[in-house]
């Protein structure tokens, strides 16, 4: 039985449709802006400290309303706190507001009076289901606060964001140090950097009595950190290596000794039980000075640099593949002589859960159709087939025969398609990594930053998935590969607050992959965590 429940991503008539939904159900418009407003308090009491001016940006609609309430109850929190409506008088601006400067806005001169001595702006102008541009005085509140150094939260949206966009950025948008959001997130929260300029700026979503039967999504898309719930329940106290999964790792040539033994090191520290690292004879002395706990097995390789093809053989793979749970194959074999038909007949063999990420993956590059092929014999065998691809954009491009450009211009769609056609689990990587489905399902990944962009970090990837596979694939295959996506871009987050985004090694990321696990997904207070990392250094929020 699954023990997670994905978060489905919405667009806005969706998530208008969703509060229509909760009405209908007995939640009042009033209670939902209540809980709304109450969570935007509760989140700027506890990430932004002190006893400094707050003054609330109000709207006159359910956006405005939000911040007024969220006015109030920083006010009977003892906080001082200006609101500023614009456009006339917000939804709840008749509302007993105790302890609250009210103005109403006409002008800029008026704008910057309110503005005046704030330590910290709660944008609440526009939200969801407004359509760019700014006009009018909202649009000279954006100027004022783009050249302040004044923190901002953005109620729901930062004003301005089209909650439908899938771009990175949004030019003529309010800019925010954190968003607070409710219910589910919108496709702008996940495919937006909407802290621009604040890498780990916080974006957060807050229950606010939605019931999960009114939220309803068309796209298929759902976000990747829901699944890390699987690694958050405790191991079971008798639990032996043994049954927390043995991991082969298939890679390295000569010179190229550095891929296998982070992928394998990257399994270990992610939880897998066993790892074996297979890599060509001549570099296996250096694999195994990297971990005394990696096991080692030699791979025969031709003169041609090349692995040998008698490896395949019935008795010799046999032993190789003894006590393995997943495969992880591909990282830093090359494409010497016979490598890549090795590769393919590996694949074709071996009928374990697999990873295949690199070289392994150019061994398919314009022949995708036999992976498609051998899945299908499998299933009409009656025994499916795991395998989950690990491309970055140039190998996706090779492996289907596109531009990269092309490939970059319908990330969705294509991982879509690769995936429901082939039968297989693709993981796209690039900013939001996609971890696409065979039953069409896209999981968007909202965790990593620039300094990942390092040589190695795929290598890390492979080993990650391959452990998650290994503990949690028989129970849960699409969790365990979500989660484990999810855990390397936390990882590669924790590496880069402790260092700069300049320094971090793709080893640095596997070094913080406990603050990671350690991590809550939803914290004590209900919020779950899109994108950005606590302060806590510790992992806990």
């Amino acid at each position: 039985m699954r023990q997670w429940l994905a978060m489905k991503i919405l667009t806005a008539e969706e998530m208008g449709a969703a509060d229509r939904r909760s009405v209908e159900a007995g939640v009042a418009v009033e209670q939902l802006m209540e809980a709304a407003g109450s969570a935007v308090a509760r989140f700027c009491l506890r990430r932004f400290e002190g006893d400094g001016l707050v003054v609330v940006l109000a709207g006159k609609g359910n956006n405005g309303g939000d911040g007024m309430v969220a006015a109030r109850h920083l006010a009977e929190a003892g906080r001082r706190v200006r609101v500023a409506l614009l456009s006339g008088p917000a939804r709840t601006a008749g509302v007993e507001m105790g302890g609250v400067e009210l103005h109403e806005i006409s002008d800029e001169v008026g704008l910057r009076a309110a503005l005046e001595g704030a330590a910290l702006v709660i944008d609440a102008v526009v939200g969801t289901g407004f359509r760019p541009p700014l006009r009018g005085l909202a649009a000279v509140a954006q100027g004022l606060l783009a050249a302040s150094s004044v923190p901002v939260v953005a109620v729901d949206l930062p004003s301005g964001w089209d909650a439908d966009s899938m771009e990175g950025w949004a030019e003529g948008a309010f800019r925010a140090d954190a968003v607070v959001t409710f219910a589910a997130p919108k496709l702008a929260h996940v495919f937006g950097h909407l802290t621009a300029g604040k890498t780990f700026g916080p974006v957060v979503v807050a229950g606010i009595g939605t019931p999960e039967e009114a939220i309803v999504s068309a796209s298929g898309l759902t976000w990747g950190g829901s699944a890390k719930a699987i690694a958050e329940k405790p191991r079971a106290i008798n639990g032996n290596k043994g049954r927390l999964g043995h991991v082969l790792v298939v890679g390295g040539a000569s010179g190229k000794a550095g891929a296998p033994s982070m992928a394998s090191v990257a399994a270990m520290r992610a939880g897998a039980g066993l790892v074996t690292a297979a890599v060509p004879r001549e570099i296996l002395s250096t694999v195994a000075a990297v971990a005394p706990e990696m096991m080692l097995t030699p791979l025969a390789t031709e003169d041609s640099g090349g692995l040998a093809m008698e490896m395949l053989g019935k008795e010799p793979l046999a032993r190789l593949l003894t006590g393995i749970t997943v495969v992880g194959i591909g990282p830093g074999l090359g494409q010497e002589g016979t490598t890549p038909e090795w590769v393919r007949a590996f694949v074709d063999r071996v009928t374990l859960p697999m990873v295949i990420d690199a070289d392994a993956l150019n061994a398919f590059a314009g022949k995708s159709m036999l992976l498609k092929d051998l899945v299908k014999d499998a299933q009409t065998r009656g025994k499916p087939r795991t395998l989950v691809l690990t491309p970055h954009p140039g190998e996706m491009a090779r492996l289907v025969g596109m531009t990269v450009k092309e490939v970059e211009a319908d990330r969705v769609g294509l991982a879509r398609r690769f995936a429901t056609e082939h039968g297989v689990t693709l993981v796209l990587k690039g900013w939001r990594t996609l971890v696409a489905h065979p039953n069409g399902r896209i999981a968007v990944n909202t965790t990593g930053n620039p300094s990942m962009a390092k040589g190695g970090s795929g290598d890390i990837l492979t080993g990650v998935v391959a452990a998650m596979l290994a503990q949690y694939g028989a129970e849960d295959t699409e969790a365990a590969v979500e989660a484990a996506v999810f855990l390397h871009g936390l990882a590669g987050d924790f590496a880069c607050l402790a260092q700069d985004e300049h320094t971090v090694l793709a080893m640095d990321t596997v070094g913080h992959l406990w603050q990671a696990f350690r991590a809550r997904v939803t914290d004590a207070e209900g919020f779950t965590w899109i994108s950005g990392t606590a302060t806590n250094r510790t992992g806990e929020r």
